[in-house]
């Protein structure tokens, strides 16, 4: 792959489907405006995400050349300038701001450009402060989740902002939970918050954010069923893919790994089964 793509990070663009939950759970990816709209505010995520990845990767230049894989990153090993970091860091997110505008919505735009400012933010201050820096990245997907929902115009139940934002916590600290056991006493010079986070602290937010997400998602999903008025016990059945899926993600950070959550989920054939399975049993929910 080119260096200049590479800083792009293609792989994190898989973080950016969120933009199709709320308009796939509210059924309307079957009519084309409405899908062809969804996948502009993916391609508008998939440039600002990697707008921000070219200004952290400028920022933390030296950071990254202290780091045992951060190191290989095109910025730090010298394979693309910085002034071309920082040109790509301004173009970028420039078209995912236009992208967004074909959609015609402007909350759409103004949730792109509030995701350009707490992503960039994070890399300048967030980053540094214990907690706020676990909010930051969160609060970015539930931003994911957010422009798919007004790119189309459709209304996210308070239950589905609460799985998303409780799902996202989840997943950020088991970051900082594998980081910490991976890097050990190297942790600090690599993020400095990780000398302030021990690992029964991160535990516990992995535990309450599990915990808040799967309560959370049950109470949506028999909550969907409700309003559905559906005969098939299709958004129940949903519950236990979800829950498996946590469960094994747990283990995986457990045994060690989750310092890079797209490697997991692009490498563990249990959890691409059962993210296969919730995307069935929910679709069936919906659709039929």
């Amino acid at each position: 792959m080119p260096p200049l793509l590479r800083c792009a990070r293609p792989r994190q663009w898989a973080k950016n489907v969120l933009v199709f939950a709320a308009p796939g759970a509210a059924g309307v990816l079957d009519e084309p405006d409405q899908l062809l709209k969804t996948v502009l505010a993916f391609v508008s995520f998939c440039l600002a995400a990697s707008g921000t990845y070219f200004w952290n990767d400028v920022l933390d230049v030296e950071a990254d050349r202290a780091h045992p894989t951060k190191s290989r990153r095109p910025i730090a090993a010298g394979e693309v300038s910085l002034g071309l970091g920082r040109t790509m860091g301004v173009i970028l997110p420039v078209l995912a701001l236009g992208a967004m505008a074909l959609t015609g919505s402007w909350k759409a735009v103004l949730v792109v450009a509030t995701y350009l400012a707490v992503t960039l933010s994070y890399s300048a201050v967030w980053k540094h402060i214990a907690v706020l820096d676990l909010i930051a990245i969160a609060s970015g997907f539930v931003l994911r989740a957010a422009g798919g929902a007004y790119a189309v115009d459709v209304p996210m139940s308070s239950w589905f902002v609460l799985v998303t934002t409780f799902g996202s916590l989840f997943i950020v600290t088991g970051k900082r939970y594998a980081e910490a056991r991976e890097l050990g006493d190297g942790a600090v010079s690599v993020r400095s918050t990780l000398g302030e986070y021990s690992e029964r602290y991160l535990s516990f937010v992995l535990a309450v954010s599990c915990g808040g997400a799967l309560v959370s998602y049950c109470v949506w999903a028999f909550e969907t069923k409700e309003i559905a008025a559906s005969d098939l016990p299709l958004y129940e059945l949903s519950v236990v893919p979800m829950l498996a899926a946590f469960l094994r993600y747990a283990l995986v950070l457990d045994q060690g790994h989750g310092a890079a959550p797209e490697e997991v989920f692009s490498n563990d054939r249990v959890l691409q089964l059962l993210g296969l399975s919730w995307v069935i049993i929910f679709g069936l929910a919906v659709y039929t």
